[in-house]
Formats: structure tokens, C-alpha cells, sequence
């Protein structure tokens, strides 16, 4: 045998290393990958029309066609075995909502734009005859503030700048570090306590105590997470753009920063204030209406929607009880309502710039097989 002089030794063994590093790397590459996200069909079973859409989309997706049709999940489902096709409505429902995305595609490009609540109006079953009225006239679903043609309608830039204003200007708002709320959640049959603690410039934390046990809403400015009683449910992408929303602690001074389309129209008539009605859109954000007092220049009312494979799913807010703390005016009280209901915040205690426990932030071990 030839032997080996110290140079090839060298080359041989920098060969070897090479190759060892470049497998090291290679695998360690492989295991930080993130597993691909589950469909429906894969998480849940008994999925059909439905099956390859995100699974985490799933729930926000009934909830809508719930609200588009007024009903409760047993509506469609076999209480506590949704798996199970013995209701005659899902079969119906699987019909309807293939009809659906086949409108979609084949008329809109596959945007959303025909849904559950086209036909439904929030009722179980469509109604094909027109409704007579009275007088030849119908109750408006809302009431809205008639504009003159001799008044005009101001600017988004006027509206938002009287609205960052009112609350007292952009060099006080930002010296709101942190902000810690108390109160009591309202849901018109019960009553619990809640704390909210929120840090600029967008981290925010609710926990809540209701009878059946803690529940807690948080953003970290990054991650987003619901916890129950039952467990810890990471938020999906929609979810995270309105969480996001929600923790703007100085959103009247950052709203033009997060949306880039606004629009201007006359608002509804809300508690005897008229409003002038503002819609956002951005490229990152959920798309809003905000109407804002015409004399205050407050906001009154927040409507944002999420969005689903089948329709949107809408929040609306209602802020209340504007007052004073440390120069900057905030809600003392607001209301959120959803298809399913609504409840009302109302704070009695806030305290601004003092210490939050940063683990409050911190998002808790996620458990391997999320609950469905």
C-alpha cells in the first residue's frame, strides 16, 4: 500500500468534514422546516365540499353560513357527532355550498362575491316571492344622516385628523406606554370580570372570567393565541390581521399607516349622533367601516371584516363613554357584536405607563392535535 503523506492526509480528512458538515446542515434544514398546514379533509372527518380548504378556516366558515342562515350548528349537525350525515340539511348544505364556489368561479373569477346570505338574508330557507309593503315604503335597515347637494363630505384626511384630535393629539397619545384596563363583560345574562392589558405599540392581552372557567385573548405583536378551559388555539392568518387591528394602542395616529384606500360616505344615525362613514383597505389589514361623530369627531362605531372560503364574517364595535385619562380620550365602554350575539366591556378602572409582566405575552405550549 502507497502510503498517505501529511498533504493528501489533510485533503482527505478537510473532504470527509466537508461532506459531514454539508449533511449536518442539510438535515438540520429538514427539520426546521414547518409541516405543511393541514386541509379539512385531513383534520376533520367527514369532510366533502369543504375538504380542501385550510383546516383552521373550518370553523370561521360555519360560523358564517350560521349567520347567514339564523341558525345553530344542529341546524345541519347531529349534536356532539358532527361527523354523521343523518340530517337531510347537510346534504342540502353540501348542494349549496358547491353551488356557491361554482358561481364564484364560473361568474366572478373566483372572488366571493355570491354567498350563503345572498339568498338567506339570516333566514333558514330563501324567500323567492317579493315582500309587499306598507304604503309603498320599507323600514331602512338603517338610519342613515341625509347629505344636502348643497353640503359637501369632507375628506378621509379631514375626518381622521378631527378624530386624532379629539382624542388629544398625536404627541400625547405616544406617551401611552402601557395601558392596564378593569372591568365587566355584560352578555345580557351574565356577568364576569375582566382585565386587558396592552403595550405600544401593538401587544395586547384580555382575560376574562366567566362561570365556565378563564379565557384569555392575546397578541404579542407576533403570535396570537385563545386559551379555554378546553386548551390554547393558536391564531390563523385571519384571525392575526384583526388581533393585530384590536392591539393598536395608538391606532388613531396609525391608521393611515396600516390602510392605504380610504372612501368617504354619509354614516347611519347612531344613539342621535349623526356620523360620516369612513371604509379602509389595505393590502395586510381587514377592510373597515368606521363612522365617526360629526360634532366630536370621536369613532363611534368599528365594523371590520374576516374573511372565509365562503363569505365574510363581520365584528361590529361600538364605543361608548369617551372620557379623559392622563389627556388622551378613551371608551370607557364598548359593545361587540357578532351574528351570534353580542356583549358589552365596560371599564371602571384604567391605569396608563405602569409595569406589565412581560410573560404576560409569552404564548403557551401549543398542544400537538389542536381540539376541532
Amino acid at each position: 500500500m502507497t502510503p498517505i503523506s501529511p498533504r493528501q492526509f489533510g485533503k482527505i480528512t478537510l473532504f470527509f468534514a466537508f461532506n459531514f458538515l454539508a449533511a449536518f446542515i442539510l438535515a438540520a434544514s429538514a427539520q426546521e422546516q414547518p409541516p405543511a398546514p393541514k386541509t379539512a379533509g385531513q383534520q376533520y372527518k367527514n369532510i366533502q365540499a369543504l375538504k380542501d380548504i385550510p383546516a383552521d378556516q373550518l370553523i370561521p366558515t360555519m360560523q358564517f353560513i350560521s349567520g347567514a342562515l339564523g341558525v345553530d350548528c344542529e341546524f345541519c349537525h347531529v349534536e356532539h357527532a358532527m361527523d354523521k350525515d343523518d340530517k337531510k340539511e347537510k346534504q342540502t348544505a353540501r348542494k349549496m355550498i358547491e353551488m356557491e364556489l361554482a358561481i364564484n368561479k364560473s361568474h366572478f373569477n373566483g372572488e366571493v362575491e355570491v354567498t350563503c346570505y345572498t339568498c338567506h338574508r339570516g333566514l333558514p330557507h330563501p324567500v323567492g316571492v317579493p315582500i309587499l309593503t306598507v304604503n309603498g315604503t320599507k323600514m331602512p335597515e338603517h338610519e342613515h344622516h341625509e347629505i344636502s347637494a348643497q353640503e359637501s363630505l369632507p375628506s378621509a384626511d379631514q375626518i381622521l385628523d378631527k378624530y386624532l384630535a379629539a382624542i388629544g393629539g398625536a404627541e400625547t397619545l405616544h406617551k401611552i406606554k402601557t395601558r392596564v384596563q378593569k372591568g365587566t363583560v355584560d352578555t345580557g345574562g351574565e356577568q364576569y370580570p375582566i382585565e386587558i392589558y396592552s403595550e405600544a405599540p401593538e401587544k395586547r392581552l384580555s382575560i376574562s372570567h366567566p362561570s365556565f372557567g378563564e379565557s384569555v385573548t392575546a397578541f404579542n405583536g407576533q403570535a396570537g393565541w385563545l386559551t379555554t378551559p378546553r386548551g390554547v388555539h393558536p391564531m390563523n392568518a385571519a384571525e392575526l390581521r384583526s388581533a393585530r387591528i384590536d392591539a393598536q394602542i395608538y391606532f388613531p395616529a396609525q391608521v393611515r399607516e396600516l390602510y392605504q384606500e380610504f372612501k368617504v360616505l354619509p354614516g347611519e344615525t347612531i344613539d342621535g349622533h349623526a356620523t360620516f362613514l369612513v371604509t379602509a383597505k389595505g393590502a395586510a389589514t381587514p377592510a373597515l367601516r368606521m363612522c365617526f361623530d360629526q360634532q366630536s369627531g370621536l369613532l363611534l362605531r368599528l365594523i371590520r371584516y374576516t374573511e372565509t372560503p365562503l363569505g365574510r364574517n363581520p365584528l361590529e364595535v361600538d364605543y361608548a363613554d369617551y372620557r379623559d385619562t392622563n389627556g388622551v380620550k378613551i371608551p370607557y365602554q364598548w359593545t361587540l357584536t357578532r351574528t351570534n350575539g353580542s356583549f358589552t366591556i365596560r371599564i371602571t378602572t384604567v391605569q396608563q405607563n405602569v409595569p406589565i409582566d412581560e410573560k404576560l405575552f409569552v404564548m403557551p405550549p401549543i398542544p400537538e392535535t389542536p381540539h376541532p
